[in-house]
């Protein structure tokens, strides 16, 4: 069998061996910055900065539960209990629903 150079000229091509465009030329000259611009963020904003900095000081989980769990697994001594997951998904679903129609009402 015979293997000819179509595929690797075919792959040079595509991996930009081709002459470049002229997009150096629009970023050579910027336009200049209008420094008279005002931005104004919404309260919301804060709100959201708040929530984030809050989320980031917390650990989104427990590492030590995490472990714990994990060693049952490896030991087979971990159970899940299907009611008990049902259950707590629900709840949680509720949760969102209401936050949800709190939030917006639902039409």
């Amino acid at each position: 069998m015979k293997i000819d150079n179509s595929a690797k000229t075919a792959v040079s091509i595509a991996s930009g061996d081709t002459p470049k465009r002229a997009d150096k030329a629009v970023s050579a000259n910027p336009q200049p910055v209008n420094t008279n611009e005002k931005v104004e963020l919404s309260p919301l904003s804060s709100q959201l900065q708040s929530i984030e900095s809050n989320l980031s000081s917390e650990g989104v989980f427990d590492t030590v539960r995490v472990a714990e769990i994990k060693q049952a697994i490896s030991e087979g001594r971990f159970k899940v209990n299907a009611e008990v997951v049902a259950d707590r998904l629900l709840d949680t679903v509720k949760e969102l629903l209401q936050a949800h129609a709190g939030g917006n009402k639902i039409q």
